[in-house]
C-alpha cells in the first residue's frame, strides 16, 4: 500500500533546520528528544555514525538494502516483512496516524548502499518503541561541507496525497532513498548530510547530521519517500 501525503508546510522550515543543526555542532544535544544514530563499521563504503552530544563516524557495511534491526522485521504498510505481536491496537498501523514517532525511540542511519548509482545515499529509521507510530512520508534532507550548511535541501517527489503518516511498527525499519546529484551536473561537495526523519511533528533540534563515509557533489538533490526497503524508496525518486 504506497501512502502519500503534501508536506509542502513541513519543506518551507527545512532551511531553518540545517542551519540549526550545523549551529549545534551536529547531532543535537544528546537528550531525550534526540535521535540516536549508530553503525558499525566494515569494509565496503557504508557510512553511519552516532548521534549523541558529537556525531562519531562509523565506518562502511556495503549491504544493497541495509539491515535497520535484529531478528524478524514487522510487515509494514507495503507488505513487506513479518508481522509479529498479537491483537494489540498500539501496534496496528492506524495506530500510527494519531501518534507520530518520538525522536528519542529512532535510530537514524545514513549509508552507501552496493547496487545503486554511486550518488545515491539511503537513510533509514528504526523504530525502537513498543508501538507502532507515524512519520511524515519522507525525511527533510540538507547538506554541509566541513561544518557550514550548504543552502541546499532534497526535493521529495509532486503530487503527494494519502494516508496521514507512514507507520513504522515496533522493531521495523524504514527507508528513504537520497540521490545527491541525478542529473550529474557540477555543485559544492557535501561530507555530511543533515536529517530530520519527521519533518511534518519534529522540531529543528530533533535532527541528526551524520557524516558520508564518500563525500558527493551535491546538485539539485531528490528524496525518496519511506517504504520498507531501499529499492522501494529509490524507486519513488
Amino acid at each position: 500500500m504506497r501512502i502519500h501525503r503534501s508536506r509542502a508546510a513541513a519543506l518551507a522550515g527545512v532551511v531553518g533546520f540545517v542551519l540549526a543543526l550545523t549551529g549545534c555542532g551536529g547531532a543535537g544535544s544528546g537528550g531525550t528528544g534526540t535521535p540516536t544514530a549508530s553503525g558499525t563499521p566494515a569494509a565496503s563504503g557504508t557510512a553511519s555514525a552516532t548521534a549523541t552530544a558529537t556525531a562519531t563516524a562509523a565506518g562502511p557495511s556495503g549491504t544493497g538494502d541495509p539491515a535497520g534491526a535484529a531478528g524478524p522485521t514487522p510487515t509494514g504498510p507495503d507488505g513487506k516483512g513479518q508481522a509479529t505481536g498479537g491483537a494489540d491496537a498500539t501496534t496496528e498501523d492506524a495506530y500510527a496516524y494519531t501518534h507520530p514517532c518520538s525522536a528519542r525511540n529512532l535510530t537514524v542511519k545514513v549509508t552507501s548502499p552496493q547496487g545503486f548509482p554511486t550518488t545515491v545515499r539511503v537513510v533509514t529509521v528504526t523504530n525502537n518503541g513498543a508501538s507502532t507510530c507515524g512519520l511524515d512520508f519522507h525525511p527533510a534532507v540538507g547538506f554541509s561541507a566541513k561544518g557550514s550548511p550548504l543552502g541546499i535541501q532534497a526535493t521529495p517527489p509532486e503530487g503527494l496525497g494519502g494516508a496521514p503518516a507512514h507507520p513504522v511498527r515496533p522493531g521495523a525499519t524504514t527507508y528513504a532513498a537520497v540521490d545527491l546529484n541525478p542529473s550529474g551536473g557540477g555543485g559544492p561537495v557535501a561530507d555530511e548530510i543533515n536529517i530530520l526523519a519527521d519533518p511534518g511533528h519534529m522540531p529543528n533540534a530533533d535532527g541528526v547530521s551524520l557524516p558520508l563515509a564518500t563525500t558527493g557533489t551535491v546538485a539539485k538533490p531528490r528524496v525518496g519517500l519511506y517504504h520498507f526497503t531501499a529499492r522501494d524508496s529509490f524507486d519513488t525518486l
